[in-house]
């Protein structure tokens, strides 16, 4: 029931979070963000921006150091918030995608540069220091001659501290002016604390004990550069994690060959407006969205969809802006341009993915965000342990100690742990054509343990058509045909849809219809030429008490063979036995092997009878099926397996599998369904094939590994790492550890989370 409980909880944010969205009332803006360090520092940038009245949602991308913010309030308030709080922010000023990711590389470029500078400075002073503590001379101070040179070397470290190590201390005060401590906190404090303890004593040696009057100028330098260094090199592999959205705007083709007053014209992409025919000639892109309407050609969608094989078009068919055209020329009527195309939109949609946290995301900013204070604690009491138990120099030991406590906890590799592989996670999901809506339905995915399949259009192709047409004796079929098409070419239905196309194909022209109804998962009544006419199911037939005779045997043949047969009556007598078959796709069974063998609870949900559905299940390799399901009772059945304790994944494409979809731990949406059944989905399968399925929880279950490495190992650095640098082995092996040395592996923990993270780029779904 607690489980059932958190469902509810879990869909009742979701449903909330999706209301927004359709609704179109908030706003949502994303904001660059400065001087952000560490999980700590995300902590309060959301609570700053969550105590703005208006804000409904915010989220801050520590990897990407970017915030989405949802609520109609002006961005200036926001920035305003986050300053407040000791950080700066600035909107993007870039106009497309193209620009923005351009204004960031360069932005990047610079801070790389900047920090390779500032490393190469403090390395420059910190090098030569250490070398010479090692192999020329002691870095005591017992002369006057020594208090003068220590003296310049100490300020040619300020030196070095001014302009190298600046961001930590300006970031340090402004955390310390609203009252909290974050990763500059520890950097300052450890290498401010080395540095004045230094001075001390080259200005005031008679105060410290002769075995103390050791000076730390190279631990300064040195963890400065180091700091820096890791930085830099973060920063370099962070860039490589967006490779997935490079790709989809690289995708975007930057002209367009228009067609106006009978001339065709190259123009930039922002210029192509709302129903402008576009020219593309083979192996060029499809700049915007738009309906062909001259020529025939094939277009590759793989990039999209991750459909290999190229998609025949012809007039009336659309083209999507990124796919490349392969063969023939074609002209179109741009139907969507700018931001509204279907690949900006999900460029949009990836990108607010990867800045999304799953829930053990969260847990781990909790945990950093307290950690800060917890280490500062330590050190100073690792520092009064030393000065009161400990050796002489005792002195030197506390600093030595409190020092290196400070800069080996930073917590900023657990802070990348988690967005680095939602990052990666996320994108590699995209390249397999399947696009995830934010980071929780990526980690739950990893869970799924049932996955209900719609049978129309999910297992099978959704593009039925009729094979039999019974009649009882008498009854003309043409005549038939024409009023069960009359009576169904209102409906959208895809077994409607058959009958209308079969009486097109035998150019049967359809009748005036009045009175029409649509009865719910069980057919439709209408007045044709004066005559009551019913089509659909037996329970319709029965509910209005018409006879079905011997037609109900034929009906249980038919349905023995995977065709669904439904009963037409005229004047409340029956008239006709028509079956529609819907092929079964060319790859569900595959795909539908790859989920059963990854030892997933496969079901399958039509509201077809019984015997139709035994047929179907049967050809698809399911064991377990749910028939004649109303439309209202899908959700219903989602809901029973997940009090069986099922953790649910469901797969639909039509307007009617919107509700179970949402009710699901993860709703699936096959991307050439209803934009509802899309919207309503956690998850969207660009093709139609549901070999996606198995590729998303494939990737779920390699992001959730991932992120738990780098997490695991986040957490063993600091548990293993703090103990050791407070002296713990100091009484059994006469060890305590440099601060050059924490400073070193504080930067090479965060290098190892970035680059874990990246090894996800190389993961592959199975072969199928």
């Amino acid at each position: 029931m607690a489980k059932a409980v958190r469902h509810q909880d879990k869909h009742g944010k979701a449903d909330a979070e999706k209301q927004r969205c359709h609704d179109g009332m908030e706003q949502q803006q994303e904001l660059l963000i400065q001087g952000a360090s560490c999980a700590g520092c995300v902590k309060k940038i959301e609570a700053a921006l969550q105590s703005v009245p208006g804000v409904t949602h915010a989220e801050m991308n520590f990897a990407q150091r970017t915030v989405s913010v949802e609520g109609a309030v002006d961005a200036s308030i926001l920035i305003k918030a986050i300053e407040q709080a000791g950080y700066g922010a600035q909107t993007q000023s870039a106009d497309s995608d193209d620009d923005a990711l351009e204004e960031k590389e360069k932005a990047d470029r610079a801070y790389y540069k900047r920090l390779m500078l500032e490393m190469t400075i403090a390395l420059g002073l910190g090098v030569p220091l250490m070398i010479y503590g090692l192999l020329i001379g002691e870095m005591t101070v017992t002369t006057t001659t020594e208090r003068i040179a220590w003296l310049l070397v100490g300020l040619l470290t300020l030196g070095v501290m001014l302009f190298s190590g600046k961001h930590f201390y300006v970031g340090a005060w402004q955390s310390c002016k609203n009252h909290s401590a974050n990763m500059d906190t520890l950097i300052a404090l450890g290498t401010g604390t080395a540095w004045l303890y230094s001075m001390v004593v080259v200005f005031f040696p008679q105060v410290v004990p002769d075995m103390a009057r050791h000076v730390y100028f190279e631990a300064t330098a040195m963890i400065i550069g180091l700091i820096d260094l890791g930085l830099a090199l973060e920063l370099k592999a962070r860039g490589r994690t967006s490779e997935a959205i490079k790709r989809l705007i690289g995708l975007q083709p930057k002209t367009a060959r228009v067609i106006r007053d009978g001339n065709d014209m190259d123009i930039p992409i922002e210029q192509v407006r709302l129903h402008d025919l576009v020219r593309v000639r083979p192996g060029e892109k499809v700049p915007v969205d738009g309906e062909v309407i001259e020529g025939h050609t094939a277009i590759d969608e793989s990039m999209l969809t991750g459909e290999p094989m190229p998609v025949e078009k012809a007039e009336q068919d659309e083209v999507v802006a990124g796919t490349i055209n392969k063969t023939g020329s074609i002209v179109f009527k741009a139907t969507r341009v700018g931001k509204d195309t279907a690949l900006a939109q999900i460029i949009g949609m990836v990108k607010r993915a990867q800045n999304s946290k799953p829930p053990i995301g969260r847990l781990a900013d909790v945990i950093a965000a307290y950690f800060v204070p917890v280490i500062m604690m330590i050190a100073i009491v690792s520092a009064l342990a030393w000065l009161n138990f400990g050796p002489e120099p005792a002195v030197a030991f506390a600093v030595v100690s409190a020092t290196t406590v400070l800069i080996i906890a930073c917590p900023c590799a657990l802070g990348l742990a988690t967005p680095m592989s939602v990052m990666v996670g996320v994108g590699k999901a995209a390249e397999a054509g399947v696009l995830i809506r934010n980071g929780e339905a990526l980690q739950t995915s990893s869970k799924i343990t049932a996955m209900i399949l719609d049978k129309t259009g999910t297992i099978t192709l959704g593009a039925p058509k009729v094979t039999d047409i019974v009649t009882v004796d008498g009854v003309d079929e043409a005549g038939v045909l024409q009023q069960v098409a009359s009576l169904e070419s209102g409906s959208e239905h895809p077994l409607a849809l058959a009958v209308v196309e079969s009486a097109k194909e035998r150019g049967i022209k359809p009748l005036a219809v009045t009175g029409f109804n649509a009865i719910a998962g069980h057919g439709v009544e209408a007045v044709v030429e004066g005559k009551n006419l019913l089509f659909g199911n037996e329970k319709l037939m029965k509910d209005q008490g018409v006879a079905l005779d011997d037609f109900v045997d034929k009906a249980q043949q038919l349905a023995a063979e995977a065709k669904t047969p439904m009963y037409f009556a005229v004047d409340g007598r029956l008239a006709a036995l028509i079956a529609v078959a819907d092929p079964i796709k060319e790859d569900s069974i595959a795909a539908i092997k790859r989920l059963q063998h990854n030892g997933i609870r496969v079901v399958m949900l039509t509201g077809d009878n019984r015997a139709t559905a035994k047929a179907v299940a049967e050809k698809a390799g399911i064991k377990e099926f749910f028939a004649e399901v109303l439309p209202e009772d899908k959700s219903k059945k989602v809901q029973e397996l997940q009090m069986q304790g099922e953790v649910v994944g469901m797969t639909g494409d039509g307007i009617n599998d919107a509700p179970a979809l949402a009710m699901a731990n993860v709703g699936f949406a096959i991307g050439t369904g209803t934009d509802v059944a899309i919207e309503s989905a956690d998850i969207t399968l660009m093709r139609g094939s549901l070999h996606g399925l198995a590729d998303a929880i494939a990737v779920s279950k390699a992001t959730l590994r991932n992120i738990k490495q780098n997490l695991f190992g986040a957490f063993i650095y600091n548990i293993a790492g703090v103990p050791v640098a407070a002296g713990l082995l100091y009484p059994f092996f006469g060890l305590l550890l440099s601060p050059v040395i924490a400073g070193a592996a504080m930067a090479f923990s965060s290098l190892t989370v970035v680059t874990n993270a990246n090894r996800l780029r190389l993961f592959k779904t199975r072969e199928h």
